[in-house]
């Protein structure tokens, strides 16, 4: 198999993946309410739970898969988690209760950790100096997928809240067909280790900021809380868009597309123009300022169109992490750029567990019958006070970083 080909294999597993993922968000909250028989804010509390538990099993289990794609290989790892995704689908297209959407969250964050194997198998097949166009590639699948999931799970939806579920299965089932027939392996039985648990703990990643300067902790707690931050969006923007805007699941849908749409332009586009005439700490505090900004715009929110104009501008928010991880990346040497993007990305975990109970709770506290304030937008207003966190840290690291220049 061709160094093309391989990547366009792993590059068709992450953009079915995401589109999988993005095309059952729109009606994830109505399937929820049916089968609990609960409103949108207490199907938005189950959500926020079975989004932490999703994120615990990613947590856990995503370095003990790529420790098994160091063992087995990575094409048995990889076909293995795609067909289990599919079945997963399919569980929860007939799920007859909740239980089920349990079963199935708990087995797609396990599947979903197979990431950790994708990557692997690019860095096994791309020669070093072409591995971050190759990385790059990644996003853009992750970004594409996401565009296109939630619109089409919207349009989906309109023929029954199943339906996208069903979808998503046969998307990850031909994903599998196509890797079975068309996937070689990357990685050959001379190359390959024994299976060690004690390299295959997620917490073992955050040994790695022991001894790191002052600078460097500065920086991972401000992606740390920036990451919280964001958790907002896929883990309660639709629950919010439906309680606060009565969005339907087809609006729900186009309106994710947007958020994808006009991040993946800022990411590609945006970044390029304004990261080298802003500097990076500039570019900090504007992504920051964009998603206060945006926040306020959503409570204040009346109209459609003033929804939207609360999306484009939070798409600003996309230069804050990009322009923190390469000042963090600058500020250790090259041996040890592995451990500390092992360790961001265990704290990311971290995040991703702690933010949908807290988000889904803050909706159920602030909207319905029994709410403090009828406010269904407060996470935003939450997200934009952590951001406001991240940013108090981020400076603090960003003069850390300037005293060890001077």
């Amino acid at each position: 198999m061709t160094h093309r080909a391989s990547l366009g294999f792993v590059f068709a597993i992450v953009l079915l993946d995401m589109l999988g993922f993005g095309i059952v968000i729109p009606v994830f909250p109505g399937l929820i309410m049916h089968l609990a028989r609960v409103s949108i804010t207490q199907a938005a509390e189950y959500a926020g739970w079975l989004g932490a538990g999703y994120a615990v099993m990613q947590f856990v289990f995503a370095p003990v898969i790529g420790n098994l794609s160091d063992r087995f290989g990575r094409r048995p790892v990889l076909l293995a988690a795609v067909f289990a995704l599919g079945l997963d689908y399919l569980l929860q297209a007939f799920a007859p209760a909740m239980s089920w959407l349990v079963a199935g969250r708990i087995i797609a964050g396990i599947t979903g950790a197979s990431f950790s194997a994708a990557y692997a198998y690019i860095a096994d097949v791309t020669p070093p100096e072409k591995r971050a166009a190759s990385f790059g590639l990644m996003g853009m699948a992750f970004g594409i997928g996401f565009v296109l999931g939630p619109a089409l799970g919207g349009l989906l939806g309109t023929l029954g809240p199943r339906v996208p579920f069903l979808a998503a299965a046969g998307l990850s089932l031909a994903n599998f067909l196509f890797g079975f027939f068309t996937l070689r392996e990357s990685l050959d039985a001379d190359h390959r280790r024994p299976f060690d648990w004690r390299r295959a703990n997620a917490l073992s990643s955050l040994r790695a900021l022991k001894g790191q300067s002052a600078q460097v902790l500065w920086f991972v707690a401000a992606l740390g809380a920036w990451q919280l931050a964001n958790v907002v969006y896929p883990a309660i923007w639709t629950y919010m868009a439906i309680a606060a805007y009565g969005f339907s699941t087809k609006a729900v849908g186009l309106a994710l597309a947007v958020v994808g749409l006009s991040s993946a332009l800022f990411q590609g586009l945006g970044m390029r123009t304004l990261l080298p005439r802003l500097g990076e700490t500039r570019a900090v505090v504007m992504g920051v300022v964009s998603l206060c900004v945006s926040a306020v715009l959503y409570c204040l929110a009346a109209d459609v169109w003033q929804v939207y104009l609360a999306i484009v501008v939070g798409a600003f928010q996309g230069a804050v992490q990009p322009s923190i991880s390469a000042m963090n990346s600058r500020a250790v040497d090259a041996r040890s750029q592995g451990e500390l993007q092992g360790a961001v990305q265990s704290i990311g975990s971290i995040a991703q567990i702690i933010g949908p109970p807290l988000y889904a709770q803050t909706l159920a506290r602030f909207s319905g019958p029994g709410a403090v304030i009828n406010l269904p937008t407060m996470p935003m207003l939450v997200a934009s006070a952590i951001a406001g966190v991240a940013l108090v840290l981020f400076l603090k690291g960003a003069a850390k970083a300037h005293e060890a220049k001077a």
